[in-house]
C-alpha cells in the first residue's frame, strides 16, 4: 500500500455504505479484513440505535484493523443530522461521508477531532462544490455504480477531479474485482468504493432473495431511473416487476425525499445493485471476498508490472 495513505490496510478498498444493508456487522467484518467499512446513519431508526451501533463498532475494531466510516445524508430532509453529528463527535469515525448535500454542516464537529471528511459527489459541479468547502477527499461516484449513481466513466471522472483537486480520491462504479482496483489506482484514484461486491457477503444485511437475485443477476438486469426516490438510482429489474412496478413505464419523479423513515418503506422491496454484478457467483463471508479481491489485485499489478518491464 501507499505510504501516503492515512491509513494500513490491506487494500485500498471500502465497503461503501449501503441503505438498509450496511449494519455493524458488515463494517466489522469489512475493517477485521483490512478494508475499509462504512454504514449510512439512517440505516438507525433513533439516536439510541445509533448510539448502541456505533458503540459496538468501536469495541469490536483494534487499531490494526480498517478504519471504519458513518456516512451522513445532509441534505436539508433529514432531520436526525444534529443528532447524527453529536454521536460522531462522541465515537469519532476515522471518516465521515457526506452524501446528498453540502459537507459543510459537518466540518467542524469531524475536524475538531482529527477526521477526515470526505464527500459523496456525482458530477464535477459537485466535486468542485465539495474541494471548495475544504473536504480532505471525495467519493467519485461514477456510472454503474448502484443505488444513486453518476454518469462519468470512472476514468473520465478520477481525470478530471485531478485537474483541481489533490486530496483522497475514492471512486466507485461498476468495480467489483481485485483487477479493477489495480486500474482505479493506477489512473490515480486512492480507494475503491465498492458496494455491489458486498451485498451478498454473509454480514451483509439484504434479505435472503436479494442476496440470491444479485447472484443470479447481471448488468443487463438493471435500470437507472428517478422515478423511485427523485434522484437517478440504479435498480435490479427483477425487484421492480415483483413490485408491481413496470420498468418501461418509470416516468414520473418522486420529489427527494431522504428522511430514513419513508426511505425505508422505498427501498424494502425495491433493490439497488450497481454493473459489478457479473462477477459475483455466489453468498460468501467478507473475509473470502476480500482475500478474492487482494488475490485479484496482486495478479492485475504482477501484469502491469509485467508489460511495463517490456515497455
Amino acid at each position: 500500500m501507499p505510504a501516503s495513505l492515512p491509513f494500513k490496510m490491506r487494500l485500498p478498498v471500502i465497503a461503501a455504505p449501503m441503505f438498509l444493508i450496511s449494519g455493524p456487522e458488515l463494517v466489522i467484518a469489512a475493517c477485521k479484513a483490512g478494508i475499509g467499512g462504512a454504514f449510512p446513519t439512517p440505516n438507525c431508526r433513533t439516536a439510541a440505535e445509533l448510539d448502541a451501533w456505533m458503540g459496538q463498532i468501536t469495541d469490536a475494531l483494534a487499531p490494526s484493523d480498517g478504519p471504519w466510516a458513518a456516512n451522513l445524508i445532509t441534505h436539508s430532509t433529514n432531520k436526525g443530522l444534529a443528532d447524527d453529528l453529536a454521536l460522531i463527535a462522541q465515537y469519532r469515525p476515522p471518516v465521515v461521508i457526506t452524501a446528498l448535500g453540502s459537507p459543510k454542516p459537518v466540518m467542524e464537529t469531524v475536524k475538531a477531532y482529527g477526521g477526515l471528511v470526505f464527500a459523496d459527489v456525482t458530477s464535477l459541479g459537485l466535486a468542485r462544490k465539495a474541494a471548495d468547502a475544504g473536504v480532505d477527499g471525495m467519493a467519485c461516484i461514477s456510472a454503474g455504480a448502484g443505488g444513486h449513481t453518476g454518469h462519468l466513466s470512472p476514468f473520465a471522472f478520477i481525470s478530471a477531479v485531478r485537474q483541481f483537486f489533490d486530496g483522497y480520491i475514492a471512486v466507485g462504479g461498476g468495480i467489483a474485482d481485485g483487477a479493477g482496483v489495480a486500474g482505479a489506482v493506477a489512473a490515480g484514484a486512492d480507494f475503491v468504493y465498492m458496494g455491489t461486491r458486498f451485498l451478498a457477503a454473509s454480514e451483509s444485511r439484504a434479505q435472503d432473495a436479494y442476496k440470491d437475485m444479485v447472484v443470479s443477476s447481471g448488468p443487463d438486469d438493471l435500470i437507472v431511473s428517478n422515478a423511485i426516490t427523485g434522484t437517478n438510482a440504479s435498480w435490479l429489474k427483477p425487484s421492480l416487476i415483483a413490485a408491481g412496478l413496470d420498468p418501461d413505464a418509470l416516468t414520473a419523479p418522486t420529489a427527494r425525499d431522504y428522511n430514513s423513515g419513508s426511505a425505508q418503506k422505498r427501498w424494502k422491496d425495491l433493490w439497488a445493485a450497481g454493473q459489478g454484478l457479473q462477477t459475483i457467483d455466489r453468498v460468501m463471508p467478507t473475509s473470502q471476498i476480500v482475500a478474492r479481491l487482494e488475490a485479484e489485485y496482486r495478479d492485475a499489478a504482477g501484469r502491469f508490472t509485467a508489460l511495463t518491464a517490456r515497455a
